[in-house]
Parts: C-alpha cells; sequence; structure tokens
C-alpha cells in the first residue's frame, strides 16, 4: 500500500509530505484546488512521461517520492529479475531536471520507465472517469473473468507456450524458404560439387605437376648436358675421373715423407671417390630420362583442369577449390537433408500445438463455469446501486487460432432497461452507469484476487443520492482487504472514510500553493458540511454533516 508521498517543485506544490494510512481514505476540496496535481505527480512516480513544463521553479529540480509496503505482494522475484534490491518498504523516486530530463529510481537503484511502469502497475490502479471506457476493452473483459476463474497461472503457461509456438512457426518458414532458395540452385551447385569432387584435387598437386611437366618438356636438354657431363668425368684419357687417379698416385709415392703430403693424399682419394659416385648417379638419371609424350599429354591435361576450375570459381590455388568444394557440400546438403529438418520442426510444432490445445480448453472451460456466478454477481450488485434491469451477456466463442488469451473470442453485451435489446456497453451506457459497473467489477474482484490499492478519481460522477449512499459502502467495504483512496465531490461517500484529506490552495510570500492536510475530527465535521451548504456554515449543515459521519 501507499505509505507516503513526498512532492518538491512540482506545478502549484512547492513541497508537500503526506502520510497515507490502510483502510478507505477520503480525498476532498474545491475544484482547482489540485486534486489533479497531486494525482499527476502521483502519475510521474508510477511511470508517466515528463518534461521541464512541471517544475514549479523552473530553476531547481522537481523530486517526487513515494513509499509503498509491499511486504504482502510477492514481489521479491521481479526485483531479483530487474537486479533491485527488495525492500519491504520499498521507494520510488522520480527526478525531473530543469532541462526537462528525468530520472527514477527504484530502492535508489536506478531504472527505466518500462520498467517503473510493470512494477507500478502491481502497486497503485488509478481509476478515473475516462478510464471506465476500458470496460469496454476484449483484454480487460478477460482480466476479470480469468482472475475469477484463477486461470492465472494457466495462462502464464500458455503464453509461454504460445511464444514457443510463434518462435517455432518462424524457424519453420525460415527452413521453408531456405529449403525452397537452395533448391533453385540444387541442381547447378550440385554439378559444381561433382565437377570437385571427381577432379579429387591434393592441396600441393599443382606445384608437383607444373615441376614434372617442366622437365618433361626439356627431357632433349637435360640427357645432352647429363651425357656430356660423363665425357668430362669418364674420359679414358681427359676424364676427370682418370686424371683424379693419376694425381692419386702421384700423391702415394711421397705421402710418407710428410704429413701434409698425407693429408693431400687423403684429399684428392676422397675426391676420387666422390666423382666415381658423381659418375654413377649421372649414369642412373641419364638412363631414367626417357621421352614419354603421353605422360605430358596426361600431365598437361590435368594442369589445363586445375587451371580451369581455378578460373572458373575465381579462387588461387587448390586450397581454395577445397574449400569451395566444402561449401557446396553444405549447400547440397542443406537441401538433401532439409526434409528431415523440416519434418523434425513440424513435429516439434504439432507437439507444442496439441499442449496449447489442451490448455486452451481448460481455460475454456473455466471461463464458461465463472461467467454466470460473475454475471449474477454484478447484476445483484447494479441493483442496489439503482440499476435494477441491468442485465449482461458474456458470449463466448471458439476460434480456430491460437489468441493471446487462448482461443476463446469474447463479446459482452449490455441491457440497461427492461425489454431493451442488447447492445455494446459503451454505446448503451450513461457515464454514471458506468462509474457504478466498473464499481462493482472490482468490488467483486478485491473479493478474490489481491488488488493493488485503488484511486477512484470522482468514480461518483453522475450519480446521487441514496445511490452514492452505496458506493460509499462497497468501497468501504472493498478498504477492508485493500487500500482504497477516494477523491469525491460527494458528502455521502466522503463521510464513509475512515481518513480525510482535504486539498487546498495557500498563498505564502506571494506565491500560491497546494496543500493537503489530514483533518481532525472537527475540521471533518465543518468539511463535509461545506460540501453540502457552501463556505457559510450554517447550522443545519453542520448537523446534517455529524449525521452522516454518525
Amino acid at each position: 500500500m501507499l505509505t507516503t508521498l513526498s512532492i518538491k517543485n512540482y506545478a502549484l506544490i512547492s513541497q508537500l509530505n503526506v502520510n497515507f494510512n490502510s483502510g478507505f481514505s477520503i480525498i476532498t476540496g474545491e475544484t482547482g484546488a489540485g486534486k489533479s496535481i497531486l494525482l499527476g505527480a502521483l502519475g510521474l512516480v508510477l511511470g508517466k512521461r515528463a518534461d521541464s513544463s512541471y517544475l514549479k521553479n523552473s530553476e531547481n529540480k522537481c523530486v517526487i517520492e513515494a513509499e509503498f509496503d509491499i511486504k504482502d505482494y510477492k514481489l521479491e522475484s521481479f526485483f531479483k529479475k530487474q537486479d533491485i534490491d527488495y525492500e519491504p518498504l520499498t521507494i520510488i523516486r522520480r527526478e525531473i531536471l530543469p532541462s526537462g530530463k528525468s530520472r527514477a529510481f527504484i530502492n535508489d537503484t536506478p531504472t527505466t520507465l518500462n520498467v517503473l511502469n510493470t512494477l507500478s502497475e502491481k502497486l497503485v490502479d488509478v481509476h478515473s472517469q475516462h478510464q471506465t471506457l476500458v470496460l469496454s476493452n476484449t483484454n480487460f473483459q478477460f482480466n476479470i473473468i480469468d482472475a475469477l476463474a484463477s486461470n492465472e497461472k494457466r495462462l502464464a503457461s500458455y503464453k509461454r507456450g504460445l511464444v514457443l509456438y510463434n518462435s517455432l512457426k518462424k524457424e519453420l518458414e525460415t527452413l521453408l524458404a531456405s529449403q525452397e532458395e537452395a533448391t533453385k540452385q540444387y541442381d547447378y551447385n550440385l554439378h559444381l560439387y561433382n565437377e570437385l569432387v571427381d577432379a579429387k584435387f591434393t592441396i600441393d598437386e599443382q606445384q608437383k605437376i607444373e615441376k614434372e611437366l617442366e622437365l618433361l618438356n626439356n627431357v632433349e636438354l637435360i640427357k645432352t648436358n647429363l651425357t656430356e657431363s660423363l665425357q668430362i668425368l669418364d674420359n679414358e684419357e681427359l676424364g676427370l675421373v682418370n686424371v683424379t687417379a693419376t694425381l692419386q698416385s702421384k700423391l702415394r709415392q711421397i705421402s710418407a715423407f710428410s704429413d701434409d703430403y698425407n693429408e693431400l693424399f687423403n684429399r684428392i682419394t676422397s675426391v676420387e671417390i666422390e666423382l666415381k659416385d658423381i659418375v654413377s648417379e649421372i649414369e642412373n638419371s641419364n638412363e631414367e630420362v626417357v621421352f614419354n609424350p603421353s605422360e605430358i599429354e596426361r600431365l598437361s591435361e590435368r594442369l589445363q583442369l586445375i587451371y580451369d576450375l581455378l578460373k572458373k570459381h575465381n579462387a588461387e590455388s587448390i586450397a581454395d577449390l577445397l574449400q569451395i568444394q566444402e561449401a557446396l557440400s553444405v549447400k547440397v546438403d542443406e537441401v538433401q537433408n532439409s526434409s528431415i529438418a523440416i519434418a523434425k520442426k513440424e513435429k516439434e510444432i504439432e507437439k507444442v500445438e496439441f499442449d496449447l490445445n489442451k490448455l486452451a480448453a481448460i481455460i475454456s472451460e473455466k471461463r464458461k463455469k465463472t461467467i454466470p456466478k460473475f454475471t449474477k454477481q454484478l447484476e445483484a450488485m447494479l441493483k442496489e446501486l439503482g440499476m435494477q434491469n441491468a442485465r449482461f451477456q458474456f458470449n463466448l466463442t471458439t476460434s480456430t487460432a491460437f489468441l493471446a488469451n487462448g482461443k476463446d473470442e469474447l463479446k459482452l453485451l449490455f441491457s440497461a432497461n427492461k425489454g431493451n435489446n442488447y447492445g455494446e456497453l459503451k454505446k448503451i451506457a450513461s457515464g454514471g452507469e458506468l462509474s457504478r459497473i466498473m464499481l462493482s467489477i472490482k468490488s467483486i474482484l478485491s473479493k478474490y484476487t489481491k488488488l493493488p490499492t485503488i484511486i477512484f478519481d470522482e468514480i461518483d460522477t453522475g450519480v446521487s443520492g441514496e445511490i452514492s449512499y452505496k458506493m460509499g459502502d462497497i468501497m468501504k467495504q472493498m478498504s477492508e482487504n485493500m487500500q482504497v483512496i477516494s477523491i469525491t465531490h460527494l458528502p455521502q461517500i466522503a463521510a464513509k472514510g475512515q481518513h480525510h484529506y482535504k486539498v487546498f490552495k495557500n498563498e505564502i510570500e506571494g506565491s500560491v500553493t497546494t496543500q493537503l492536510k489530514l483533518l481532525s475530527d472537527a475540521e471533518r465535521i465543518n468539511e463535509i458540511a461545506e460540501i453540502l451548504g457552501g463556505k457559510d456554515l450554517s447550522s443545519s449543515a453542520i448537523a446534517h454533516a455529524k449525521e452522516l459521519l454518525n
């Protein structure tokens, strides 16, 4: 419940601090005294957008702070989800800077207006006269019936399932679209893929073929040079091998005379051995070098295939071609395997769809059982409020589609007078009737669910006399389970309150400010007498006021 409200530098309010109590509180005041200003300030702290035009003094910031007792509201999980410290006495603060920028805090933690709006819906229900139009809103009507039918957990489960269902449907649409697009390119991609697979490339193949072709295309030159090299090395008279053998013989004869000569002998011996080894290798190479036109043709064709595919795929190497082959494999597999993926996704959707239908059927059945009971209660309460012939029809029909609140479509029809045909509520009911209907609905709801603090802003507009007494009784009964604050201009309702506040204007140092004061018993008698008979308090007005209060 709302425990305190502090307002600084807002509209006509310089500084205001007020404490609120549980039960039924009344706020009265002359027209223009500032009741709407109070609601406006509370609206800002509950998440309404703001700008610098709200500032009383444009050079200073506006600060509005409200404290709520939330220990019975079970909001710990909400605070944890938003990473905000939970406090049984939670303080919401809103600051509007002269620049027009605003900041919001929950328990001194900065927060966004979205979070603030979500929290405020769980704390305060501000009901003004124009909000009776929400009665014609289908979602509001569903909320009423589902609250009475205890459908809250079922609906939460249904909505989670609906989110999953819609997500799976989108995934299926994506798969189908991908399949359609991939199928268009499938034949071409399969041709390209098979072409690369059939080529059976290895990463260093191009370099090897180019080197081998270079050798085969120069066989004659290689063979000529190898043959001439053999002549130089192994000529019987002038060959290097024979010359080296002669030199070795000469050095052998003097090798015993000194270590230096022996070293020279050993070195030339090594040279002779190396030269003979070279001769052997050249002879072998010369035998292996053979002109092979068919091999040249085979390798040339292979190399040309590599060049053609490199150009075709705008690639620079076989490594690039192998990467392209892998990418084409994925595209081909997408089409070949998409039917499996689509079938799997369709099965998932079918399972979720079955569960949603089952939940929607249970929700609908609960609604059908609740509607007659609720209709009876509502009509009985309205009868007490002077609408003896008010009748309601809640028509539920089943949709083929999954809707936000299940598979039911709801149409609320209303008849105000006996014998009249039913019609839409907003077209038939007057403003006063809508106010009484809304009050009755809120009263019934308060018996079935934990409502937040409710503020009725002149919900009594359009009613008077005995009806207003009954409206006051209903609000007082509601206050047994929740905090109820009523801004009213009717003395019959004002007298029902347990706590009475007065809004008034006061001039301080030439500046008009709005004030809010908790009235004493004596002040309350005068306030109600003033509502009854004007500022000149007559003895009859005071007596009437006392009578109402008693």
